[in-house]
């Protein structure tokens, strides 16, 4: 594997940060994870398979990786194992009094994959690449203009995002299969739901099924569903009065024991101080 990582320049935390990654080889992310700001991930050349919101993309170049706060996501390589990519990360607060209100349009929403056509790509990557000049060499006033070239690409992928489209289909079957399986925990997570029982439903064998489901999410299929069940139960913890005992029950757990076990291994807190903490 050869590798061309650009240095991360960040403004403030978490107000800003952007990356330009080169990479050949077969690669993937640590683990899936989330985080409290936007994400966009777009792609200059080659291909990634991206999970996120249940959902498995694959993103060619031209392609770009909306990801919206606390959304777990991951990447991992497909059968082109050469990519080159831009990554950044922004608060709306970044933006000033008009970020909150422009990441309440679409696409901002929700986590999705855009397809840049091939006409709008120069500008778009334009602008990635002036985000990228800018942070690395610093000049005078240069926070201000990242504010305002980096509001420049979000009204544009703004105007792209009200052009009603589909995410293209993956060319590799299993892609969508796992989707599927993914948007089925979801809306089964308060069920007995096992490897052997879902495998059996969607007509692929269990070894099968382990072993794609691991490499397209980043999860194994027993792990994906607790994390399913405890981000559930958090949802519960944030909206609602209900105890600790009624959620654990709702969400899919026999024991509170064990319920309260998984719930601070993959929240870092009890199940009484995230709500505490949520208030």
């Amino acid at each position: 594997m050869t590798e061309r990582t650009g240095f991360k320049y960040t403004i403030g935390d978490t107000a800003f940060a952007i990356q330009q990654l080169q990479q050949t080889g077969v690669t993937s992310m640590p683990r899936p994870h989330s985080h409290e700001f936007y994400e966009l991930y777009y792609l200059f050349h080659g291909e990634r398979v991206y999970f996120i919101g249940g959902k498995v993309y694959t993103a060619r170049k031209g392609d770009l990786m909306v990801v919206v706060p606390n959304d777990l996501h991951s990447t991992a390589s497909s059968a082109v194992a050469e990519f080159e990519r831009m990554l950044v990360h922004f608060s709306p607060s970044f933006l000033g009094e008009e970020g909150p209100g422009l990441m309440e349009l679409p696409p901002f929403r929700e986590s999705t994959l855009l397809s840049i056509p091939m006409k709008e790509q120069p500008e778009l990557e334009h602008l990635l690449l002036q985000l990228h000049t800018e942070c690395r060499e610093q000049q005078p006033l240069y926070e201000a203009c990242v504010r305002h070239l980096l509001g420049e690409l979000l009204v544009r992928i703004h105007r792209r995002g009200l052009i009603e489209q589909e995410p293209p289909e993956s060319v590799h079957p299993m892609h969508q299969k796992v989707t599927e399986i993914a948007s089925y925990i979801h809306g089964h997570y308060q069920e007995d739901l096992t490897l052997g029982g879902v495998a059996k439903q969607f007509f692929i064998s269990p070894a099968y099924l382990s072993r794609v489901f691991l490499k397209l999410t980043g999860f194994h299929f027993s792990e994906y569903i607790r994390v399913v069940r405890v981000r559930e139960a958090q949802k519960l913890l944030r909206t609602t009065r209900e105890k600790v005992q009624s959620i654990s029950e709702q969400v899919g757990f026999e024991h509170i024991s064990h319920f309260n076990k998984t719930f601070k291994r993959i929240a870092g807190l009890s199940p009484l101080q995230y709500r505490d903490q949520h208030r």
